[in-house]
């Protein structure tokens, strides 16, 4: 066998459900279009990603003489774990969060293929979702798959509920150069189903809409005209890729990633009442930590005020006395859901204007 050809097998013996190979470089037409969307704001508060635009134009930035992309394809097409017993169990979280943090399970995979190539005299440097990289561009590059309507890579095996990593190398691209076919068709179900009216009819999404950056990437108050349309997410968002009939016939693929009960159903009591320290501890190596535990506060906040569910009573007075500003914030945008008129006018004199406005908010019947 060659090395492509030893890589390969190394990475679907390591746990990938696809792999494919891709060249190393991104058409102009791509970087224009990159650079179109980072000019229309449309990546919120993801600043990073502008300063990234010279990286991912160019991967030989990343690994000199980069030739051809290996593209791993990891499946979180999970099985519900189940829902365990006791807490304040409410919300849903997306699913690739129902297993501890996909970039620590893949990097020593990608580690492994570096390893690999330098034996097999390859020079190579592997990147999970968070390095300068266009993932989903070299994933239809490697016929892995295809960007659907909703801007997520879209595959006939995996479905829509895939985890990218690359390995870029400076082996040359052998082969044809062409993209996976466009395999969507007349269907738009992502597009209608997004809660929040964030996929556009470009095949991007608007980030500043969008559940998942929200409830993740934002940092502070959400938009008080997205709240009602966040539901019950908690973590993350999946209605696109739930509702694409390619995710439908994927089925459960997943067998490097296992989900746990404790992620993909957390008690939200664990996200009031403990500092940061102890939150930290208890969610170590899971992309709760992104958000940390006020975001989770926050956004638990933000389910409990659009669900009303009962069992949730205790966590609004919690958030309502939160150390953190952005939890009461929340908590009297939601004790304003349940109608609590008493408990919101003791929020008129917080500390902080944003919940002293919220609260009085409302206060104001709607005109």
């Amino acid at each position: 066998m060659n090395a492509a050809e030893v890589l390969s097998d190394l990475a679907v013996s390591l746990g990938a459900d696809a792999v494919g190979w891709a060249p190393a470089q991104v058409p102009a037409p791509a970087v224009a279009e990159y650079a179109s969307w980072l000019g229309a704001g449309r990546h919120a508060g993801m600043e990073y990603l502008e300063r990234q635009l010279p990286a991912r134009s160019d991967p030989a930035s990343r690994l000199e003489g980069a030739g051809s992309v290996l593209v791993l394809g990891v499946s979180h097409a999970f099985a519900d774990p189940g829902i365990p017993p006791g807490g304040v169990r409410v919300g849903r979280v997306a699913r690739y969060a129902w297993t501890p943090d996909y970039h620590d399970q893949l990097q020593p995979v990608l580690t492994r293929l570096e390893e690999e190539a330098a034996r097999l005299g390859v020079r190579a440097r592997g990147y999970v979702d968070h390095g300068p990289v266009m993932e989903r561009l070299f994933a239809a590059g490697a016929f892995l798959g295809w960007r659907g309507k909703s801007g997520m890579t879209v595959s006939t095996r995996l479905g829509a509920f895939v985890t990218l990593a690359v390995l870029l190398t400076d082996l040359p691209f052998e082969g044809t150069a062409e993209a996976h076919p466009d395999r969507c068709g007349r269907c738009f179900r992502c597009v209608a189903a997004c809660p929040t009216g964030a996929i556009g009819d470009d095949r991007k999404i608007d980030a500043r809409r969008c559940i998942s950056y929200l409830t993740i990437e934002h940092r502070g108050p959400l938009p008080h005209d997205l709240r009602p349309g966040v539901g019950d997410w908690l973590f993350g968002c999946d209605v696109c890729s739930e509702v694409c009939p390619w995710s439908q016939k994927a089925g459960p693929l997943a067998r490097l990633f296992q989900p746990h009960p404790e992620l993909a159903h957390p008690d939200l009591s664990a996200f009031f009442g403990v500092s940061e320290r102890q939150f930290e501890r208890r969610f170590a190596g899971t992309a709760f930590l992104r958000p940390r535990r006020k975001g989770m506060a926050r956004n638990a906040l933000t389910v409990l005020g659009n669900t009303h569910a009962p069992q949730g009573w205790s966590l609004l007075l919690a958030g309502a006395e939160d150390p953190a500003w952005e939890v009461r914030e929340a908590a009297a945008w939601a004790l304003g859901q349940w109608n609590e008129t008493g408990r919101m006018r003791l929020l008129l004199d917080d500390p902080h204007e944003a919940v002293r406005e919220t609260a009085a908010r409302a206060l104001t019947p709607a005109s």
